[in-house]
């Protein structure tokens, strides 16, 4: 179309006021041609009434398409402005977006351009406000997951979350440790140690694919896998770089979307990244606190958990142990067969010490052939028959090398919290190494407290 103007209306307006001054000075001729008396009709003064009259049309024409037309994309034209400061008062921030078919929707009252111009601009603006809040919820999402670096809180809470956010019922997180997965978070589900084991749980991870499981409303299930009757399960497999890490099962009572289930992805997707970085963290964090040979705490890690348990004691008024071991002639044993044969009695004093513990005791290797335990809530006798029972299960436990049986004994002192008048863990350190010394000067392979 040709452009007289840059305004659409004036154009209209020149058009329309052109048109109305060619019917004007056509009408005489029409009217001639009607029948009408010449001397009449070709005088200055009709034609001038019939310009007139169409200039007048042709503004009168004007006035209503700026009133019914203009109107309308006035109207349009305010929406758009609305959504637009509704966008840069939620940019960067984590608002949600208040745009209701009342507060942004045109009105739909006709079936032609206008009309469905309205109605896709509904759409779009639906389209819109449900991207942006998916937007919000995956950014708050996300920033929940960088909060957690322990891997299991980090699970539970994801999964909180994506309950919370799509409105599902139930589900579990389970992820890959050591060829096996294990179940690290789960809500609503029944017999939740078994999903590690399920088929289709183990064939999502392998395909690397997501699985929909529709269970029709007539069907009999036997409810084993919820705790409610399911109508949607759901398997995402989550995915870091290629390689699988876990899964999640989310369960819902009704049926879930095509669009949630799309959406869903991009929730597990943030999941597979932070979940990689909790693991590398946890990781991390066990290469800090543990001795890589025996696998028990290392020296550093190892005394600060002391220090925290020998604070706790003292403000609670509870009891606290330590035992220090000692190799005895470990020297030899290196001298003779070697370091290699060496490390593999040192694991074994490990493993043995192991065995005697509680859950919630610490090994420690302090350095060389010298281990610490620390014994929470022993007393003195606790102390002495747990360094017996450390004492007897290394010297009855034999070390192969080739044809040669290797057996070592161990000196032992220890310490208890009740009888030592200590001000520091060092105080208690001190004591348990001075009951070792006289140990090791009246003949070794004993334990002294």
């Amino acid at each position: 179309m040709i452009r007289l103007t840059k305004g659409v209306f004036n154009d209209l307006a020149i058009w329309m006021m052109g048109f109305g001054m060619l019917v004007g000075v056509v009408f005489p001729f029409f009217m001639d041609f009607l029948g009408m008396d010449p001397s009449t009709v070709y005088t200055l003064w009709f034609f001038s009434v019939c310009i007139f009259s169409g200039l007048l049309v042709g503004a009168v024409n004007i006035l209503l398409a700026r009133w019914i037309v203009g109107g309308r994309l006035n109207m349009l034209s305010a929406h758009m402005g609305k959504i637009e400061d509704k966008l840069h008062t939620i940019s960067g921030s984590d608002s949600l977006v208040d745009c209701s078919a009342r507060d942004c929707h045109l009105v739909v009252d006709s079936t032609d351009a206008i009309g469905r111009s309205s109605a896709f601009f509904n759409s779009l603006v639906d389209t819109l406000s449900s991207s942006l809040q998916l937007e919000m919820q995956i950014r708050s999402y996300t920033r929940m997951l960088t909060t957690h670096l322990e891997v299991e809180a980090l699970c539970q809470n994801a999964l909180s979350s994506l309950l919370e956010l799509f409105g599902v019922d139930g589900g579990a997180v389970l992820v890959e440790v050591k060829g096996s997965l294990k179940l690290l978070g789960s809500s609503g589900l029944a017999n939740g140690e078994e999903l590690g084991k399920n088929a289709q749980v183990l064939e999502t991870l392998s395909q690397l694919a997501r699985k929909r499981i529709d269970i029709p409303v007539e069907a009999q299930i036997d409810g084993v896998v919820a705790m409610f009757r399911p109508q949607t399960v759901l398997l995402f497999p989550i995915i870091y770089k290629g390689l699988g890490m876990g899964v999640v099962i989310l369960v819902s009572k009704h049926s879930i979307s095509r669009d949630v289930e799309q959406n869903l992805d991009l929730f597990i997707s943030s999941l597979a990244l932070a979940l990689h970085n909790a693991v590398t963290h946890d990781q991390i964090q066990r290469l800090a606190a543990v001795d890589p040979l025996t696998g028990v705490y290392n020296r550093r890690f190892g005394l600060t958990r002391l220090r925290e348990e020998f604070i706790r004691s003292v403000k609670q008024n509870t009891a606290l142990g330590v035992l220090v071991l000692d190799v005895d002639h470990f020297k030899g044993v290196n001298d003779t067969y070697g370091h290699t044969v060496g490390d593999r009695v040192l694991q074994g004093i490990a493993s043995c010490a192991r065995s005697q513990l509680r859950e919630g005791d610490l090994l420690i290797r302090l350095g060389g052939d010298e281990f610490m335990v620390v014994l929470l809530g022993a007393s003195g006798n606790d102390v002495l028959e747990v360094g017996e029972a450390i004492r007897r299960t290394v010297s009855e436990r034999t070390t192969n090398w080739g044809e040669q049986q290797i057996k070592v004994t161990v000196s032992i002192g220890g310490a208890s919290l009740a009888a030592v008048d200590a001000k520091d863990e060092q105080d208690l350190i001190e004591a348990a190494d001075k009951a070792l010394y006289q140990v090791k000067e009246s003949g070794r392979n004993r334990v002294g407290v």
